[in-house]
């Protein structure tokens, strides 16, 4: 006989999928500047030193960007007027992407530096609460820690990346495990209080407002609503069930959350840690602990390795040290010291000696893997193995693993190459990827006035997602600081093996870079002829010395499965002549532009004579120089013209012998 409970159930999942795809499908709108005036409340403000950002309340949720400082506080009303727009798609492959993160906080519209007028200041008693908390924070030391568990805010904690690299950054997000001791306190405290569960529930959704509702606490607050109505009521629904239902109602009312990475592993630990549950029990805590480090671990290994493309492999151990530490200790003592002035200066010494010791484990990197990005059917699979071995049999996970091992050396697997000219915005930076994932990037770029790492950000996550974390040969076309300026941020980040310079003297950048590849003994030669490089090579047909040092750039010519590559750097008209007047180049096949399409590079002469099919010019938006210039335009007409400020990044795939070409438009 068909259960109807389990029908209902059904047709609920199914009805809440059909919102979410439809909701995701229409992902697509964006508007460009959009001239608008909002008034709003304002719900969040984050302070950095050159810049405030503000979060704004209307019938939306809007971003604000503002380049001097602000006496606002959460809750006053204010008049916006300036440009809207859409926030920008990641324009790196794989990279980190503003636009979704926004949308998971339901926010569809930013805007920078718009003009902002109070119009009046917070009425409200809890964002009354919320500035005080916040104002009383802020005079203590320990105040990073101190918002981290009170209000949710992670982003003082200086080391949180340290955090991270050990995969204990979660026990910063107000969850299951703080949520259980305030509960745990609140029973003691009202255990003979009639009216017990209702201030439980009014203080649970207080918690959620001063800490933003952030996913994780929203989870854990719906999921005791429901588990009390199915209690009270003896709907006589499983825990299993009532977790799906919390993430139905989740998804139902907001669906974008499904692209916040906090929601998707608040959900998939806890589904896994219930479908556990059985094994869990144990009356010794650092067994049980065991058992939980462990099943989290395994959980969220395919969604850590899907959305950070490393993993550190003593994660389970680390779990196992600092959860009792943190949960025991730094958590009540952060509460405790917001409510005891006095002991502020204990419980920062109490953070010095555990920060001592999480900067000396995230420095030991050899348990740290590099994992490449997998397909969501591989994604799928990973999932759908744990759950047999739970279900089915244990020996399932065997295939777990197996999938986890081959996916770590997914690398060595590569067949196919590629040639990626990466968005770096106004600089250069190129990733020829051969077989067995070997690898050439040509330039780093470099943002001048910019605390962004371009390596961090756009080079690793674009290697990483790949599986490969180390780079064969580097070459820098020469010694400007838009080309070579994140070369230092490269060798302490990468293992690089050897580093071709130029012809012609060192410049002060490539000296202070020297430096560091003696100090790693990283080898490096300049003013070379050719390189191989599994069973390819690079030629430099530049290899005269000049007296600047654009002219002085490496000009790169390399032939890969039959296809015609030339990577110009800076090389001016004067190089351009000397390489026609020194060699007979054949047409070729994908052209990095010289010199960001400046008018001092690709004479028309030039153009002719290599004739380009495709033609890339890696520029900045809106940059000062006014870079692609008409006439170098005009000169490419008769090729297919890619730019990065456009197109993003783009992707030549060499697949079957055939040329196939992939944008990262933003």
């Amino acid at each position: 006989m068909i259960n109807k409970k389990k029908i209902i159930f059904l047709i609920i999942v199914i009805i809440c999928l059909i919102r979410v795809s439809c909701v995701l499908l229409n992902n697509n709108d964006i508007k460009k500047e959009e001239n608008k005036k909002i008034v709003g409340i304002i719900t969040d403000i984050k302070k950095d030193d050159n810049k405030t950002t503000i979060d704004i309340r209307e019938k939306n949720k809007y971003r604000i960007t503002l380049y001097k400082k602000i006496n606002f506080e959460l809750g006053d009303k204010v008049l916006v007027n300036g440009k809207f727009n859409t926030p920008d798609n990641n324009t790196v492959f794989n990279g980190f992407n503003y636009r979704k993160y926004l949308l998971s906080k339901g926010i569809k519209m930013i805007s920078n530096n718009p003009s902002v007028k109070l119009i009046s200041k917070n009425n409200n008693i809890l964002y009354t609460l919320k500035n005080k908390i916040i104002k009383h924070s802020n005079k203590y030391k320990s105040k990073a820690y101190i918002k981290a568990f009170l209000l949710g805010k992670k982003d003082d904690i200086d080391i949180m990346e340290d955090y991270r690299k050990l995969g204990i950054s979660h026990l910063f997000s107000i969850s299951g495990m703080h949520v259980s001791l305030f509960l745990f306190v609140l029973n003691f405290l009202l255990k003979k209080v009639k009216l017990k569960n209702m201030f439980i529930f009014i203080f649970l959704l207080l918690l959620n407002f001063l800490t933003g509702f952030t996913e994780s606490l929203l989870r854990c607050t719906l999921f005791i609503v429901l588990s009390f109505i199915n209690k009270k009521y003896y709907l006589k629904l499983k825990n299993i069930h009532i977790l799906i239902l919390t993430l139905i109602i989740f998804l139902f009312y907001r669906p974008y959350f499904i692209y916040s990475i906090g929601f998707c592993f608040s959900f998939i630990i806890t589904f896994y840690i219930i479908l556990f549950s059985k094994y869990i029990k144990n009356n010794n805590y650092f067994v049980k602990l065991f058992k939980v480090s462990l099943i989290c671990f395994l959980s969220s290994i395919p969604l850590i390795i899907y959305s950070f493309y490393n993993i550190n492999l003593l994660t389970i151990l680390f779990n196992m040290i600092f959860v009792p530490i943190i949960s025991l200790f730094i958590f009540p003592l952060s509460i405790i010291t917001f409510l005891i002035p006095q002991l502020d200066n204990i419980y920062l010494f109490l953070i010095n000696i555990l920060e001592y010791f999480i900067n000396i484990l995230s420095s030991i990197d050899v348990f740290c893997v590099v994992v490449s990005k997998p397909n969501i059917f591989i994604l799928i699979l990973y999932y759908l193995f744990l759950y047999l071995s739970i279900k089915i049999n244990k020996k399932f996970i065997i295939i777990f693993i197996l999938i986890f091992i081959l996916n770590l050396n997914s690398k060595y697997f590569i067949r196919n190459t590629s040639v990626t000219f990466l968005d770096v915005n106004q600089g250069d930076s190129a990733v020829i990827i051969l077989p067995k994932g070997k690898t050439v990037l040509i330039d780093t770029g470099g943002r001048y006035f910019s605390d962004s790492s371009i390596i961090k950000t756009k080079l690793m996550p674009f290697l990483n997602s790949k599986g490969i974390n180390n780079i064969n040969v580097t070459v820098l076309t020469h010694g400007d600081y838009d080309h070579m300026g994140e070369a230092i941020n490269l060798v302490n980040n990468f293992k690089v093996e050897k580093v071709i310079f130029n012809c012609g003297p060192y410049n002060d950048l490539e000296k202070e870079l020297i430096k560091v590849l003696d100090k790693k003994k990283i080898k490096y030669y300049s003013c070379i002829k050719e390189l191989n490089i599994y069973k390819n090579k690079l030629y430099f047909l530049q290899t005269k010395e000049y007296d600047n040092e654009n002219d002085n750039s490496n000009v790169i010519y390399t032939e890969l499965n039959g296809y015609k590559f030339m990577f110009m750097g800076d090389a001016s008209t004067t190089t351009e002549k000397e390489i026609l007047d020194k060699y007979n180049l054949p047409d070729i096949d994908v052209l990095k532009v010289g010199h960001h399409g400046s008018k001092t590079s690709s004479s028309i002469e030039f153009i002719n004579e290599i004739n380009p099919k495709y033609s890339i010019i890696s520029v900045g938006k809106n940059n000062r120089y006014g870079h692609p210039n008409k006439e170098v335009l005009e000169n490419l007409k008769d090729s297919e013209i890619y730019r990065t400020d456009r197109d993003g990044s783009v992707m030549f795939k060499i697949k079957n012998n055939k040329l196939k070409v992939e944008t990262c438009s933003p």
